[in-house]
């Protein structure tokens, strides 16, 4: 059997370039979103040569400004780069109104000089960088006023979250699609954009030591952690109405859960994948409204200390209301109902203000059911877990018992541990890899429609039982901001005899 060598292996995994020359139109292109992650994440790709020479990006917001004084300010936040000059020579900028046609019809215009300029063929990928509140207005205007009808080809980004609830997503999901094809529509998030991430499927179904024990029969349980150490920041306006639940669970975390939950599909391909992940989602046990408080932990963050540094409580942010009840913590159990994973539960947090930024998956695996050390030993032997770090520094770690050196019998345990930095591989950020693959046209890492109802159907009632108003305060418990949650939490999830864990 020939293997191939190490360096072979990495010259076919080279990052390939987009071959297809396209015109670029963000819209929302003055908030940070575009400013802090888009516009980066294209100079990065420009700078490595992974877009083609043919290509233009076109900001469009309310906001005020010449094509050069755009560029001035994401000049600001790619400050010191030096192919500054040069990308920026494909930036552009137009001011809209996303009520006003006549906007539109500006726009249209702008787009069809700088595609002959160019000569992008008629490529044209829409991003939709906006508050989901307006995103089904802008996709009407563009069906409107036809900019949807190219000659080459046509796709539209949307940014998480996908509609506000699930009567929402179902309205915008029936929007787009009298404009674009399933095909033609990306729904992004940008999690699923970490190596790490993508690596679970490899993971999973390329070694065959790990998929035969994926199961009931060897899993005790799973954790999700997604913590953060920020607050609201900026977004006050949209966070004290979202909450972490419609910030992080709905999207981020539920799509993390599908990749760890699925079954294998019958071939390496986007649409097979998204079938498995929506099988998962129908299979996830509904929690109802009256069993909330036994499966869900709500918190909210009060001043405390994060780094070394004092911060504000939640309430005490700017923009947010003196009264809000909205969580910026939430620890829940799920079940999902298959033959796979009877009775193995799935624990998921996520957080503001919390002790540390870091998201993983740990997989749990039963402990060895009868010990030949018990006489010798005056502690329990630790299970084996599995961990894949999504971020800060993206990994995959295994822990497992080893005796220590010496005559007597000491067991220690260790990790093994995979560091896709320290083994020099150059790890393009996650928008990186969703804009590389939106201009492709592959759907690999992106939310199909089904799986994004699915995902609001599960949480329909969640959300009802916060919109609620009434009492709720007793369901909010406070924390301390550079904690991990409230004490309830921790509570949560020793009732079934377990602890939280953190890698």
């Amino acid at each position: 059997m020939k293997v191939k060598k190490k360096k072979e292996v990495e010259e076919v995994c080279l990052l390939e370039p987009v071959k297809d020359p396209f015109g670029l139109v963000i819209f929302g292109a003055s908030g940070d979103l575009t400013r802090q992650k888009l516009i980066p994440a294209l100079y990065n790709l420009y700078h490595n040569r992974l877009l083609p020479d043919n290509f233009f990006i076109v900001g469009a917001a309310r906001s005020r400004f010449t094509d050069n004084g755009y560029r001035d300010v994401l000049k600001e936040t790619l400050k010191g780069k030096d192919l500054w000059d040069e990308f920026s020579r494909h930036v552009f900028y137009t001011q809209i109104e996303y009520s006003d046609a006549s906007s539109f019809v500006s726009l249209q215009r702008r787009i069809k000089t700088l595609e002959r300029r160019f000569a992008t063929e008629g490529n044209r990928l829409f991003y939709l960088a906006v508050p989901p509140q307006i995103t089904a207005q802008i996709v009407e205007m563009l069906g409107a006023g036809g900019m949807n009808k190219v000659r080459g080809w046509k796709r539209i980004v949307v940014e998480k979250p996908f509609g506000w609830d699930l009567a929402s997503a179902r309205d915008l999901n029936g929007v787009l699609h009298r404009y674009f094809t399933e095909d033609e529509i990306f729904r992004i998030d940008h999690y699923l954009g970490k190596e790490t991430v993508q690596d679970i499927l490899l993971f999973r179904f390329a070694n065959s030591i790990f998929e035969p024990i994926w199961n009931r029969n060897f899993i005790d349980h799973v954790q999700i952690t997604a913590a953060e150490t920020v607050g609201v920041g900026k977004r006050a306006g949209y966070y004290d109405k979202a909450g972490v639940i419609r910030d992080m669970f709905q999207n981020h975390i539920f799509q993390l859960m599908s990749l760890i939950a699925m079954e294998p599909p019958a071939v390496f391909d986007p649409a097979r994948i998204r079938e498995e992940k929506v099988k998962v989602f129908r299979s996830v046990r509904q929690i109802t409204r009256a069993e909330i408080p036994e499966y869900i932990v709500f918190g909210q963050y009060i001043q405390g200390e994060v780094d070394g540094t004092v911060v504000p409580g939640y309430r005490d942010e700017e923009g947010v209301r003196k009264d809000s009840h909205t969580p910026t913590f939430a620890a829940m159990k799920i079940h999902v109902d298959n033959w796979r994973w009877q009775g193995v539960p799935f624990y998921l947090r996520s957080g503001k203000r919390l002790k540390r930024r870091v998201t993983e998956v740990s997989i749990h695996f039963k402990p060895v059911p009868h010990s030949i050390f018990r006489h010798q030993l005056s502690e329990e032997i630790a299970p084996n877990v599995l961990v894949f770090r999504i971020q800060p520094d993206e990994a995959i770690e295994l822990s497992f018992q080893t005796k220590m050196p010496g005559t007597r019998l000491c067991f220690r345990e260790v990790n093994m541990n995979f560091s896709y930095r320290q083994q020099g591989f150059y790890l393009p950020e996650a928008y990186e890899r969703v804009l590389m693959d939106c201009l492709r046209g592959d759907h690999l890492i992106f939310v199909g429609q089904e799986g994004v109802e699915k995902a609001w159907e599960f949480f329909t009632p969640v959300l009802e039982f916060l919109d609620k108003g009434k009492k709720l305060i007793f369901h909010i418990h406070d924390y301390r901001a550079g904690t991990w949650g409230p004490l309830e939490a921790e509570e949560f999830i020793r009732r079934d005899g377990r602890y939280w864990w953190v890698n």
